[in-house]
């Protein structure tokens, strides 16, 4: 949702040509008895995508101040003047879509957008707009200036998508190997041999999935340590992970609730007999089977959501655990 706030009955008029071609939810000066700037604008920076002051941008300034929390939470700010001259990116250009929102109501009102963000004039993609393109996670904002910086600077940036996904952007010249200053999407966890972390920015792929059997009641932080340890080994961001699948009899398991919220990751179940169809390709346990009815939990549900193994069944005190990528 868009929230879109208007001072002054010119900026209403706006905001309805706004709203016949854009999803908004317009607060109005002249509209709203209580009207109180300050309140409505903290409720909509925590609610809206997007927020679009009719205004000026003082006003605008003002108000979100007090609520700015940073590039990576707010959401985009845009200021259209009410004579309707200018559609102007505020803030969270990039993150946030403000440029993006602010280019969609110019069109809409036939005005100019003003972008200012630096490597926007320049016809080069910041690394924080690749991310958010193709739903990537930053690994570290500062980087992700340094190497805006050097883009801006005219400095060689080097490209590498482990999977060769995307298509490198402008900007950027293509690399088979980690080279310092470069773009890495990966769900790796860290870069190896004699390369500076420091200039190397990762964009994290969301693309592992994790399968889990364990005991019932086991103890949640002996299933976390042992899933850290697991993916530490296999050098993998936890930041990668998609979704963790289970049995059905599993989906109030507290240890695996607990690791899905640490994670901020869904956490899926299946059906015994979905499982049934291919526990035969796995490897098996007769405790299991006389438990549960199926021989293997791990692997199974790994393939059940999508992925392939690339870290068979592990075992350790009452839990299995296999990864596997989409």
């Amino acid at each position: 949702m868009i929230g879109v706030i208007s001072v002054t009955s010119k900026g209403d008029k706006i905001a309805e040509d706004l709203k016949s071609h854009m999803n908004i939810m317009l607060f109005s000066k002249k509209q709203i008895t209580d009207f109180n700037l300050m309140n409505i604008t903290e409720n909509l920076m925590k609610t809206c995508s997007g927020i679009i002051f009719i205004s000026s941008t003082g006003i605008a300034v003002r108000a979100i101040a007090p609520y700015l929390k940073g590039k990576e939470k707010d959401p985009g700010i845009v200021v259209v003047d009410c004579n309707c001259n200018y559609a102007i990116s505020l803030v969270s250009g990039h993150i946030g879509g403000a440029n993006e929102l602010a280019i969609e109501t110019a069109k809409i009102l036939n005005i100019k957008p003003i972008i200012t963000t630096a490597t926007d004039g320049l016809n080069v993609i910041a690394p924080d707009v690749i991310a958010t393109k193709n739903n990537l996670v930053i690994e570290d904002l500062k980087k992700a200036k340094y190497i805006a910086a050097r883009l801006v600077d005219n400095n060689k940036i080097f490209f590498k998508d482990d999977m060769n996904k995307i298509q490198i952007p402008s900007g950027y010249e293509s690399t088979d190997i980690i080279k310092n200053n470069a773009v890495w999407i990966t769900n790796k966890a860290r870069t190896k041999g004699f390369i500076n972390d420091e200039t190397v920015l990762r964009l994290i792929r969301k693309d592992i999935v994790i399968g889990i059997g364990c005991r019932k009641n086991i103890e949640s932080e002996k299933l976390i340590a042992f899933v850290y340890k697991a993916l530490e080994e296999n050098n993998i961001d936890k930041r990668a992970i998609l979704k963790i699948g289970s049995v059905e009899i599993k989906k109030d398991e507290r240890a695996i609730n607990d690791l899905s919220c640490i994670l901020k990751c869904p956490f899926q179940t299946f059906a015994i007999e979905d499982i049934k169809k291919i526990e035969d390709k796995y490897e098996g346990s007769e405790f299991v089977l006389k438990t549960l009815g199926i021989k293997s939990v791990c692997e199974p549900s790994v393939e059940l959501m999508g992925g392939k193994i690339i870290v068979s069944k592990i075992k350790y005190e009452g839990i299995t655990l296999a990864i596997g990528q989409i």
